[in-house]
């Protein structure tokens, strides 16, 4: 207990260079604890993209390439699925629901998604959890609009108001549907997911917009239409049983070059090509932590000629080599657990005020919660090398101790 007072007041009295050491270990902290919440945040985001949809059918391309365009509205496809297609399968055994996609129009950058009102009813995100309306209700008219969370919150729309779709997907488009504005109607609770970046309209509006007709604001019994083609169409069955038996006759359908994939099997393989990504933050935090350890060490040793009088004095007033090499160890614990805490509270505070803009931008949830076991575990690493680091310095004061004794004149 004496000598951790000691080594307390030691390093107040090296307040300097030690808060530096402890700050660039606090930093070191907090980018690992931040690149690893992330990183596991994200991949939970990323795989409760979509939840309950056994199927996802569009034109034959790659298995990735139809899950972006589809459900991440990243891409485009190169074809599309004919309607006659669409109503074969959806007639098929153990087809429970299914809902259409057509892509390609867009809002201020917003993707636009025609589709039917089966949409708000069996698309599920993370497990299995339904949208829902944070105001409004579903479209009942074609010319009415349902709004993603981040579509109302970025661009500032409410209820009632009339917005203008264009042909063509991102900022650049090249043709505004100014003769068919649509009213918004609705407006979707957050789900961390694309949705929020989408707005929803009848997919029989996508129809007659391109037709050159005007959307009635009348009843309109009909929203889904008779299509030429839609992007994709999800599927969900009656039994998980049927899934592999209508996916291998969706992939052998002579008629038309389908494809059809099962969503979770594809995000884990899209997941599995960003691992390299996770190495690569995980490798660079590392870095930093060693570099920072390095740092202190380095503090330390240099600390130490300086000390060489202090050692003899503590040496003269009865301390053993033991104790100095305690001491010097004690001073690099304490420094690296100091580090580790200032870093977890700064690692907190990062997350609470980029939990938004990560939301909002990324899509990517992050949980502010205790930390896990294993980044328990990481700071148990840290701590660990940190004390390692320390014994240089400690073995080096236990030898001067024994090589000086009292021969230096106090």
């Amino acid at each position: 207990m004496i000598l951790i007072k000691l080594a307390y007041k030691s390093l107040l009295n090296r307040r300097g260079s030690a808060f530096l050491t402890l700050f660039t270990i606090a930093i070191s902290v907090m980018l690992l604890l931040s690149i690893e919440r992330v990183r596991v945040d994200a991949k939970s985001s990323f795989s409760n993209t979509i939840s309950g949809t056994d199927l996802i059918v569009g034109a034959r391309t790659g298995d990735i390439q139809l899950l972006l365009s589809s459900v991440f509205r990243i891409g485009h496809a190169n074809n599309g699925v004919s309607w006659q297609s669409y109503e074969y399968i959806k007639q098929q055994r153990g087809v429970n629901w299914t809902i259409p996609l057509s892509l390609g129009d867009s809002h201020k950058g917003q993707a636009v998604l025609g589709t039917s009102v089966d949409y708000f009813q069996h698309y599920k995100f993370a497990k299995k959890q339904p949208l829902s309306f944070s105001q409004g209700r579903t479209f009942a008219h074609l010319d009415e609009v349902v709004l993603g969370a981040q579509v109302a919150a970025k661009l500032g729309y409410s209820l009632g108001d009339n917005i203008v779709i264009s042909h063509g997907m991102g900022n650049t488009s090249f043709h505004h549907h100014d003769d068919n504005p649509f009213t918004v109607v609705g407006i979707l609770d957050a789900t961390g997911t694309p949705v929020d970046k989408t707005l929803h309209i009848p997919l029989a509006a996508i129809e007659l917009i391109h037709s050159g007709s005007h959307t009635s604001h009348e009843q309109h019994d009909d929203l889904t239409g008779e299509p030429k083609q839609i992007t994709a169409f999800l599927v969900g069955f009656d039994s998980p049983l049927y899934t592999l038996q209508v996916r291998r006759n969706i992939n052998q359908y002579k008629p038309e070059a389908l494809l059809a994939i099962m969503p979770g099997v594809t995000l884990r393989e899209l997941w599995e090509m960003l691992t390299i990504v996770e190495k690569i933050l995980l490798l660079f935090s590392i870095v930093v932590v060693l570099v920072s350890l390095l740092g202190m060490l380095t503090t330390l040793l240099a600390n130490l000629n300086q000390r060489r009088r202090e050692l003899a004095i503590l040496r003269s007033v009865g301390a053993r080599p033991w104790h100095l090499f305690t001491l010097i160890s004690i001073e690099s614990l304490l420094i690296t657990f100091l580090g580790c805490l200032v870093g977890c509270g700064l690692f907190y505070l990062l997350m609470s005020l980029a939990t938004g803009y990560l939301q909002s931008n990324a899509g990517i949830t992050i949980t502010i919660a205790m930390l896990s076991s294993y980044e328990l575990v990481l700071i148990g690493a840290i701590m660990t090398a940190g004390f390692i680091v320390g014994l240089i310095p400690s073995t080096r004061a236990y030898f001067y101790s024994l090589s000086d004794g009292m021969s230096i004149k106090i």
